[in-house]
């Protein structure tokens, strides 16, 4: 790490540092509430061209950090690369979402890492570009869909409120479950590593399909592949730093988790108590969140006062400020910026 990174807010607070103001980034800063995304959507034609095109990539990716000063920038990219590296077809239609070929079972999946490296090389293109555009003191973020949540896209063919094929495939099969899992995780760690090689300072797992599940389900899909993942990444590149969000988790998951899997912070959900974070989270991991998007949109008193309530709940932890979930498309650019004032001045 340079000495310009070294004072990093958000490395800061992953060393476990409390920090105010706190850095500040968001889950989907870069997305379709920005007219000048809009403006590059058009021009790339498809989401998947923006993710694969790294001149795109890194434009996209830069664009709220030039709009509002955030403390990081997260990569412009999807959690679907992974499957498209293990040879699933991928495609995104308007409207619809991701939608993916039928799966083929485990046998069928590329196990080649010459092959993924090939096929994800522009991910990699747009890392190194994007680390070189931003400032040393900017973090740059990387990020990867965990084993179980790839597991659950893959099986249903696009998303899914129960996940159910992942979890019918997990109950009828589960040795064949456990093989898929393990794949993901092995391809999972290695594109977390070839973002760290390639310029960023923190990688992200999002585990977004993980509420819901039974405790014995939970410790086997979501706990294990994740703590898996990170040990394989640090016996590769050690001491990286590494976000896990479990989302929708239970309270007793959410602390499973930072108990166990060896990250550095935990983002929380919406629905989960900054205050209870606070107390028994933050004495293992930094936490992360975990403001309600649509008190986002809202704006106002209603955001002020949201705001308020999680910095007042997590005085004196490390904190990184964010939302509970992804910026929502119709969220007002005046009022990111409302955001972003507010924690700046909240030191």
């Amino acid at each position: 790490m340079t000495e310009a990174q070294s004072r990093s807010s958000l490395l800061s607070v992953l060393g476990r540092k409390a920090v105010r103001p706190c850095p500040i980034w968001l889950m989907r800063q870069a997305g379709r509430y920005l007219p000048e995304y809009q403006a590059v959507r058009k021009k790339a034609g498809s989401f998947w061209t923006m993710c694969m095109s790294p001149e795109l990539a890194i434009e996209v990716t830069v664009q709220p950090i030039a709009r509002f000063d955030f403390d990081a920038a997260i990569l412009f990219s999807d959690i679907l690369v992974v499957p498209f590296a293990l040879g699933q077809g991928v495609r995104f239609e308007d409207g619809h979402g991701p939608i993916l070929d039928a799966f083929g079972g485990v046998e069928g999946l590329v196990r080649d890492e010459a092959i993924w490296a090939e096929k994800l090389a522009p991910v990699y293109e747009a890392m190194r570009g994007t680390r070189a555009r931003l400032a040393p003191e900017k973090a740059m973020i990387g990020f990867a869909g965990a084993p179980w949540t790839l597991a659950a896209y893959m099986l249903e063919g696009k998303g899914s409120p129960d996940q159910r094929a992942a979890k019918l495939a997990a109950y009828r099969d589960p040795e064949h479950f456990t093989r898929l899992l393990n794949v993901l995780t092995e391809c999972v760690a290695w594109h977390l590593i070839r973002q760290l090689e390639a310029g960023a300072d923190v990688v992200q797992i999002f585990d977004s399909w993980a509420g819901g599940l039974p405790q014995a389900a939970f410790v086997d899909w979501v706990i294990g592949p994740n703590r898996r993942v990170v040990e394989i990444v640090r016996k590769a590149v050690p001491g990286a730093k590494i976000i896990g969000f479990p989302r929708a988790a239970t309270e007793s998951g959410y602390q499973v988790f930072a108990a166990q899997t060896g990250v550095n912070a935990v983002g929380i959900d919406t629905a989960a108590s900054m205050r209870w974070a606070a107390r028994v989270l933050s004495s293992r991991v930094a936490v992360q969140g975990n403001l309600d998007p649509i008190a986002l949109i809202a704006g106002g008193d209603a955001l002020k006062r949201a705001v308020d309530d999680i910095l007042s709940a997590a005085e004196g932890i490390p904190l990184i400020f964010n939302l509970g979930h992804g910026v929502l498309p119709e969220t007002p650019l005046d009022h990111v910026a409302q955001l972003v004032a507010q924690v700046r001045g909240a030191a």
